[in-house]
């Protein structure tokens, strides 16, 4: 197919496209009124055979919990369900029996596994209609980008017939919305990039009906102390605060303890408590990031940072330059995974590595000095460890570690045992690297401190 006819149908340029797809699936664009059913009920089925073969992390129910949480809303109820028609066909229709939205994902495209629209179809007992002012959008958008619109995508303009389309500002499959009897069925393409905007321009409108008072959530994010240990010190405290929902969720070297609740008095009383309780082990709040925070802090001390890095395999500069702004702090970072790369561009030395092993405090040591020197850093940090899942041996095992960080007031090494998973353990020890140039800066001048 040329990017200039698609079966007859002439193409205008995209910059001339006046298209109102809010009309397009011939219902009127309106502001649905408020459930009646007093707690709306709302469910996410995610499509897709690769969420099911284990192929795709599934993020969507994360994100709509989140956008809904922001309006009182909650999901109460999450689906995957494989590519396939009857498949797709059957989940809906359970759902639309026992919800107000049902929000579909996935399965918009043009290829023949993308089906969700046909399902929808058969579910509701409609024909498929063929939009062109839809095919114009998308030409349009492969004409943008000097690509050549394969014949298939012609099926991503077939439409249910009555079903709203929602334009998609950032791909070529439309979402598709179904209102009746005050109850909403929303189709969203599966790209995140794609879905994200397109939920929050066009769905989360139709929802300020149904917008509840929205409880109050206060994250605390905490490194170095295991969700157990959090609950033994701090739970009782919180508790006779009352603060009403009181949650742990451990990642790789941290903790996220969630405070929920209406009266915001209690919850930021909360957050002093664990402030006072774990104090530094608590890095920031809500979506802080723990390279956020180094970075930060590295800026408003006005300081330079390095890192040596050689069972992280740069894990840890990686994440310092996702961070906007980290130009400023980061003068560069080395990654010596061998013994040879240690001593030609950090100077360990060879009788170091001889006595006491790539694996070790003095090594560790070594290469932080060496980065924070060669770099003009003033604080550099250092990884070294046993990644697995060889390697080990009954005096150095898979998962151990050792930190060192140089400052201009001498270097000091930490040894840790972390988790025996190769990824897990990567990302507990750049979690434990950050956590150390984050408690050195709030430190500073040099001094001695445990992580």
């Amino acid at each position: 197919m040329s990017l200039g006819r698609c079966d007859d149908l002439p193409m205008t340029k995209s910059k001339r496209i006046r298209v109102d797809l809010r009309k397009a699936g011939g219902r009127a664009w309106q502001i649905p009124k408020a459930s009646m059913l007093g707690r709306v009920k709302i469910e996410c089925i995610t499509t897709g055979s690769e969420l099911l073969l284990g192929q795709v992390l599934n993020s969507h129910p994360g994100y709509l919990a989140g956008r809904l949480a922001t309006m009182g809303l909650a999901l109460a109820r999450q689906t995957s369900v494989t590519d396939g028609k009857e498949a797709i066909g059957e989940v809906v229709k359970e759902a639309w029996g026992r919800s107000d939205l049902v929000i579909v994902t996935g399965g918009l495209g043009p290829t023949s596994d993308d089906v969700t629209r046909e399902a929808v179809a058969g579910f509701l007992g409609k024909e498929m209609k063929f939009h062109p002012e839809i095919l114009e959008k998308i030409l349009g958008y492969f004409q943008r980008r000097g690509l050549h619109a394969p014949e298939m995508v012609r099926l991503q303009a077939m439409v249910p017939e009555g079903m709203e389309v929602l334009p998609n500002e950032m791909g070529t499959a439309p979402g598709l919305l179904w209102e009746e009897k005050g109850k909403i069925l929303v189709l969203l393409p599966g790209p995140p990039r794609e879905l994200g905007p397109m939920f929050e321009a066009w769905v989360e409108p139709r929802l300020r009906g149904w917008a509840k008072p929205a409880q109050i959530t206060k994250v605390v994010r905490v490194a170095g102390i295991g969700e157990s240990a959090v609950q033994e010190r701090c739970e009782a405290e919180l508790r006779k605060l009352g603060v009403g929902e009181i949650g742990y969720c451990a990642r790789p070297g941290e903790v996220d303890v969630r405070l929920r609740g209406a009266d915001l008095k209690i919850l930021e009383d909360g957050v002093k408590i664990l402030r006072k309780i774990l104090g530094e082990a608590v890095y920031g709040e809500g979506g802080e990031t723990m390279e956020q925070v180094v970075v930060g802090l590295a800026r408003v001390a006005k300081v330079k940072l390095a890192t040596a890095e050689s069972c992280t395999g740069g894990l840890v500069a990686s994440r310092i330059t996702d961070v906007a702004g980290a130009s400023e702090v980061f003068m560069g970072g080395w990654v010596t995974y061998s013994n040879e790369g240690k001593m030609r561009e950090l100077g360990v030395k060879a009788e170091s590595l001889e006595r006491y092993g790539a694996v070790s405090g003095v090594v560790a040591g070594e290469m932080a000095e060496g980065a924070r020197r060669r770099s003009g850093a003033d604080w550099a940090v250092a990884v070294t460890g046993i990644a697995g899942p060889g390697g080990g041996s009954p005096g150095k095992p898979v998962g151990l570690v050792y930190l060192g960080i140089a400052g201009v007031g001498g270097v000091e090494t930490i040894e840790k045992k972390l988790v025996p998973e190769r990824k897990t353990f990567k990302a507990m020890a750049s979690q434990a690297a950050l956590n150390l140039l984050r408690v050195k800066l709030l430190a500073n001048p040099f001094q001695k401190t445990e992580v």
